[in-house]
């Protein structure tokens, strides 16, 4: 008889499983790769520090004088009302987007570019940092939060500062349910229960505890419920070695 099983659950798409794109203010996004940030500033004001669900940390939203915005991660210490700048003249100052040829060595610097315009690709979460170490001839030398070295290309953008929103990993579960649904909520699996462990009515392999060795071969025309375990399989058992 037809179960109603997790992966059906899971399958089904419920709002438990199913991201909430629909409530996403926006992508992170700093300044296209253009001939101010190559060679001159851009100066701007953050007008807003907002939440966005899809989001760990706080937002910044930045108003530019050419009347662009642009949003991204808001570093720890930034207000609204504070003066940031774009470009490779810029000074190093939070919240600034530089490339990492003019940025002071020792400098704590987040979402780092893998190439010239590609945009934030590295250290985007809450609270996380990298830190310029050295200027190379093969390019800059930026310790990871992973304590890795890696070396970029000295034109590689990067915003200068820690993010904000560092204490969300403090903040207790306090009870088992909280941590399944926060595990749920990012389309995990928690705690599995091998089926043959399961009541009969629970699962087709369910009953009988360990007497029960019903074959786990089932038709491809099974339905829905039903088709767990071996499906239409060319073979079962096992297999011997050649004497």
């Amino acid at each position: 008889m037809p179960k109603r099983l997790p992966q059906q659950r899971r399958g089904k798409g419920g709002s438990v499983f199913r991201s909430p794109g629909h409530r996403f203010k926006g992508a992170t996004a700093i300044r296209k790769y253009d001939h101010v940030e190559k060679n001159g500033v851009l100066n701007g004001v953050v007008k807003d520090i907002y939440h966005d669900p899809g989001k760990d940390s706080p937002m910044l939203l930045v108003h530019y004088e050419n009347n662009e915005i642009m949003s991204y991660p808001a570093p720890l210490g930034i207000k609204v009302g504070d003066k940031v700048q774009s470009g490779a003249k810029a000074e190093p100052n939070l919240g600034t987007i530089m490339p990492l040829s003019s940025i002071p060595e020792g400098t704590i610097i987040y979402c780092i570019e893998n190439k010239p315009g590609s945009g934030a690709k590295f250290v985007r979460t809450s609270g996380a940092t990298a830190r310029v170490i050295a200027h190379d001839p093969k390019g800059v030398i930026v310790q990871m939060p992973s304590r890795r070295n890696i070396i970029f290309k000295p034109d590689c953008r990067a915003v200068i500062g820690r993010i904000a929103g560092g204490g969300r990993k403090e903040k207790p579960f306090v009870k088992a349910v909280n941590k399944r649904r926060a595990r749920q909520a990012r389309g995990k699996k928690h705690s599995k229960v091998t089926a043959s462990t399961r009541n009969a009515i629970d699962h087709p392999h369910g009953g009988g505890g360990a007497r029960n060795k019903k074959n786990k071969s089932v038709s491809r025309r099974a339905p829905p419920g039903a088709k767990v375990g071996s499906i239409s399989p060319k073979r079962t058992g096992r297999k011997r070695g050649k004497k």
